[in-house]
């Protein structure tokens, strides 16, 4: 008979749900089945995150690179500008100002108006805010700081063309108004041999024409006009020792017709005839050798001497009380 001591009490098994049920694991450890599930579920989150900082990492990165990719070009843009600009308002605003007649070849002064005209692009900047925004924004800054680049370079050409040929134009005037003032000198230099009051002006004129010569075939248009210069003095400076040679000669000539026509009238002031009519004398002028002649009959006298011959009294101008009477029935001295 068994004691109640001795007695065992049999449990029974209790039921696990399945789910809650693992499969052992490599390692002989059991795991429950839920975990699986959790630990990809929570990877998935994690990487889910990753990816988000990483792509909000890379659109950061994008967006800073695209900025600092937009302020080159903007800065580009800006140096070009300034250059293309400082060249508009300077140099080729003075050639703007040269004429079609300034220069050797008109169409130079063509060429810049047109450059002139060219319509600079308007800057925007980099006003976007995303990196897709930004790069559009770089590629139009970099097109207009290539226009800048290529309309300085090609208004810079026609400035400078226009620059050399309105010097070309200059040496040729200047060539051509000395050898045109050459030519005057070299012939005043022979038309004035022998009338010049002092010789040493047409000495200095020889000394010019020389220094001319060696300069008209020059480069450089301002020693050609400074030779042109000092021929026109040279040339004055002759001309007016023409001109005071001319003047003391017409002087002297004009002195000795004076002295001339004195001494014909002193000469002449004593020519003439001489009379003596009725007890008066009288002289009429006429021929140079003039004759003196006695008119009438002496007071107080009859006879002989009334009837004598009138008195001739050649060459002279009367006897006053020196003419005595003869026997002849004349009067002598």
């Amino acid at each position: 008979m068994m004691n109640e001591n001795d007695k065992t009490e049999i449990l029974e098994p209790v039921e696990t749900p399945a789910e809650n049920i693992t499969e052992p694991s490599k390692d002989g450890s059991r795991r429950p089945k839920w975990l699986p599930p959790l630990v990809a579920a929570v990877c998935a989150v994690i990487l889910v995150a990753a990816g988000i900082i990483g792509w909000n990492a890379y659109s950061g990165a994008k967006l800073a690179e695209a900025k600092e990719a937009c302020a080159t070009a903007a800065d580009t843009v800006r140096n070009n500008a300034n250059e293309y600009n400082a060249l508009l308002n300077g140099d080729a605003a003075d050639a703007a100002a040269v004429k079609a007649e300034q220069v050797k070849d008109s169409k130079t002064v063509e060429s810049l108006g047109k450059e002139l005209k060219a319509m600079a692009p308007e800057y925007e900047g980099c006003v976007a805010e995303n990196a897709q925004g930004l790069d559009a924004a770089t590629v139009k800054l970099n097109e207009q700081a290539d226009w800048y680049e290529t309309h300085e370079k090609s208004l810079s050409k026609a400035v400078r063309a226009v620059a050399e040929s309105k010097a070309a134009k200059r040496l040729d005037d200047a060539k051509t108004n000395l050898t045109a003032k050459l030519d005057e000198a070299s012939k005043l230099l022979a038309d004035s041999d022998g009338k010049v009051a002092d010789n040493a002006t047409r000495d200095a004129l020889s000394n010019a024409i020389d220094a001319a010569n060696g300069l008209k075939d020059g480069n450089d248009p301002a020693k050609i006009d400074g030779a042109r210069k000092t021929l026109e003095d040279a040339i004055n400076g002759v001309n007016a020792s023409v001109q005071a040679k001319t003047d003391a000669d017409a002087q002297a000539a004009a002195a000795a017709a004076a002295a001339a026509q004195a001494q014909a009238q002193a000469q002449s002031t004593y020519s003439g005839v001489s009379s003596y009519s009725g007890g008066a004398y009288r002289r009429t002028e006429g021929s140079t050798s003039g004759s003196n002649t006695y008119r009438g009959t002496t007071s107080g006298g009859s006879g002989p001497a009334a009837a004598a011959p009138k008195p001739n009294l050649n060459g002279a101008y009367g006897c006053g009380n020196s003419c005595t009477g003869k026997d002849d029935g004349y009067y002598h001295h």
